[in-house]
């Protein structure tokens, strides 16, 4: 069952980008507001369910990390409409990988020994070369025409700043001795609040009834899913080989948004797409595991 676990947040998070990208006539708002609302009832089931007990310095953080991580899948959702979810993933895939590690070693005494800081700067490296890779696109296909591409992969950038903080923060002291449970059901409460807030100020408020909004429940309910095994399997296989395994998702999603969302590649295209997927992966195994 533990190895089972390994492969269940790739595939939760890998089909939730095609899920999103597939709903006809959605916009950013609706999109983050079905996912957040499916997530936090598969919160609130859960703890129905499970009953585990929760601190109130516990759920700040989580809440927080929620609320961060809603910065991160904003600017996700964003990037799928203006550049596609082929482009957007290993992009974004990419710049945690790079992120969360230099977090770690920076304040969390992770890469201690000078091997693994050699083995760490190596990995960042091959998953920098991998994301430009990835980012390459024909100026004769519909992608590379697009203007406003380097501002969408500035707001990408800019953006995934939220999931590199809001990866951290279960690292922290307060996270790592409570229940994992407890944590995911205070991180749907924090995106919860974070979406309103967004809906609020954006004057999108009506996003909360709207139909496309239901229909992403099912985005949100992969990533419940997916979030909670991945909880499970790094009790059972350990961080490093769990975080690895769940980077898997950028597989599905980059090579579903070709095949099942017919988003256009030239050959040259294709050719370095699969070889920015290929580093991106090579780059998340050096990082983690040696």
């Amino acid at each position: 069952m533990k190895y089972i676990l390994l492969f269940i947040p790739a595939i939760g998070w890998g089909l939730m980008p095609l899920v999103i990208a597939s709903i006809k006539k959605s916009t950013v708002y609706n999109q983050i507001v079905g996912t957040v609302a499916g997530a936090f009832i598969f919160g609130v089931i859960l703890m129905a369910i499970v009953r585990p007990t929760i601190t109130w310095p516990l759920f700040w953080i989580s809440a927080l990390a929620g609320a961060l991580w809603v910065v991160g899948q904003v600017g996700q959702y964003i990037s799928y409409e203006k550049i596609g979810v082929s482009e957007t993933m290993p992009i974004s895939t990419g710049l945690q990988l790079i992120g969360v590690p230099l977090v770690g070693m920076i304040f969390f005494g992770e890469w201690a020994k000078t091997q693994q800081k050699i083995w760490g700067f190596l990995g960042i490296i091959i998953l920098i070369i991998g994301v430009v890779f990835t980012s390459l696109t024909d100026q004769k296909t519909e992608e590379g025409n697009k203007k406003n591409q380097v501002a969408t992969i500035i707001l990408l950038i800019v953006t995934s700043l939220g999931y590199i903080s809001s990866s951290s923060l279960p690292q922290t002291p307060i996270a790592v001795q409570g229940d994992s449970i407890s944590f995911f059901f205070g991180q749907t409460a924090g995106m919860l609040v974070a979406v309103f807030i967004y809906t609020l100020v954006t004057g999108n408020v009506h996003a909360w009834v709207e139909k496309t909004s239901l229909q992403g429940g099912a985005a949100g309910l992969l990533y419940g899913i997916a979030q909670l095994a991945y909880v499970f399997s790094v009790k059972d296989n350990g961080v490093n080989l769990s975080f690895v395994m769940s980077q898997l998702c950028v597989v599905i999603s980059t090579l579903g948004g070709i095949l099942f969302l017919k988003e256009a590649k030239s050959r040259r295209d294709l050719i370095f797409t699969i070889i920015g997927l290929v580093l991106i992966i090579a780059g998340a195994v050096i990082t983690r595991i040696f």
